[in-house]
């Protein structure tokens, strides 16, 4: 029996995943709707980051703290073992959390009234955190190729040349779960400094690489223009610790670090809690083989749900080369995104998201989180089988 077995009860948790469904989806009572949306895990972290927090917590002082270089070396350790990326720990500049620093990130390289470049469908806050801060998103969509989603380069191109400042990559991509290859990620380098455009790569999602994929991270290949490019990744997604709030960007070039730091300070996020620092060094240094068996599990649960759902006429079913949510295809049946959701809360009984999350480009699609028991992933499936 694995680990990932155990069905842990999470209502009446303050959990937004299991008890904010009703302010979400406009129920008035969600106590029978299963969730399988937010991209949060229904399993406990590694063991060794429980106990780091324990004794952490039983220091009994919560006075104002600092990084610890322990804390600072597991990254540049962690990259070189998992992703045999050889990074400066100088590089390292800290945050509350991957979208502050895409949010930090936007202030501190653009300027109000920008263009900030994105490729949709893809991850809400790339399209937010822009238009909050007084920046123009121009969108320049994926396209379809083989089931699968690819770069129109030439349109990318288009889309560069009209003085846009910068580009956000999601970098693996969320919600499809693909892994950018090294001539893809190399050729959005090029384009990007034929038009002098920063690159602020999200790849929070980059150890969650599935049946062996490889995660290559954006600055790694970027060569002569590295320093154009700043690096958003934590720990959080990998280990369920996004109520820790901890994240990281690998910035190489020192005006860039500084510019970034001064926003830090500016916004008042100077620092992380206490608390942190303790759960990413205990996740780093001891959370590796957890990590793996987690894969494996996703994997099979990945696999289970694939062939469930292709049971149903019109259901199409990529399997994810990362992350653990799956980008189910319902254009077949050309049912309007509104009916389809009714039917899955109100017959189903399954809250998944609905596809226009991720712009207009996901619409005819669902993103299914199955980062849970099997046990869990099984009644999801008779759930929506349920709903047809």
């Amino acid at each position: 029996m694995s680990i990932f077995d155990q069905t842990i009860k999470r209502r009446c948790t303050n959990s937004v995943k299991w008890d904010a469904m009703e302010k979400v989806y406009g129920l008035h009572d969600a106590s029978d709707i299963l969730p399988m949306w937010v991209a949060d895990m229904d399993f406990a972290p590694p063991a060794a980051v429980s106990k780091a927090l324990q004794q952490h917590a039983e220091q009994t002082v919560f006075g104002y703290s600092f990084i610890g270089e322990d804390a600072i070396q597991s990254i540049v350790d962690w990259q070189n073992t998992r992703h045999d990326w050889h990074i400066d720990k100088e590089s390292i500049v800290f945050c509350n959390g991957v979208v502050a620093a895409l949010a930090n990130s936007i202030v501190a390289f653009t300027n109000p009234g920008d263009k900030v470049l994105i490729s949709s469908p893809v991850y809400p806050p790339f399209f937010n955190i822009p238009k909050s801060n007084g920046r123009e998103v121009v969108s320049c969509p994926l396209v379809e190729k083989d089931g699968t989603l690819i770069y129109d380069f030439e349109a990318f191109e288009q889309a560069l040349a009209q003085n846009v400042k910068a580009y956000i990559l999601c970098n693996p991509h969320n919600p499809g779960g693909y892994v950018w290859d090294e001539a893809t990620l190399k050729e959005i380098v090029r384009l990007c400094a034929k038009y002098d455009v920063i690159i602020i790569s999200d790849e929070i999602h980059a150890d969650l690489m599935i049946n062996g994929e490889k995660h290559i991270p954006l600055a790694k290949i970027a060569g002569d223009e590295i320093n154009r490019v700043v690096t958003c990744m934590a720990p959080t997604k990998t280990f369920n610790l996004a109520g820790i709030q901890v994240s990281y960007m690998i910035v190489t070039d020192k005006k860039k670090r500084l510019q970034l730091e001064a926003i830090n300070m500016a916004s008042g996020q100077g620092s992380l809690n206490t608390f942190a620092s303790v759960a990413l060094h205990a996740a780093y240094t001891e959370g590796s083989a957890w990590l793996d068996e987690l894969l494996t599990y996703i994997s099979a649960n990945m696999d289970y749900v694939k062939a469930e759902l292709e049971q149903i006429p019109g259901i199409r079913v990529t399997k994810p080369q990362s992350t653990y949510l799956i980008w189910i295809d319902y254009r077949e049946l050309s049912l309007d995104e509104q009916d389809l959701m009714n039917r899955l809360l109100e017959v189903g009984k399954l809250a998944l998201e609905p596809g226009t999350k991720y712009g207009e480009e996901g619409r005819g699609f669902l993103r299914m989180n199955v980062a849970c028991s099997f046990e869990t992933v099984q009644d999801g499936v008779k759930r929506f089988k349920k709903a047809f």
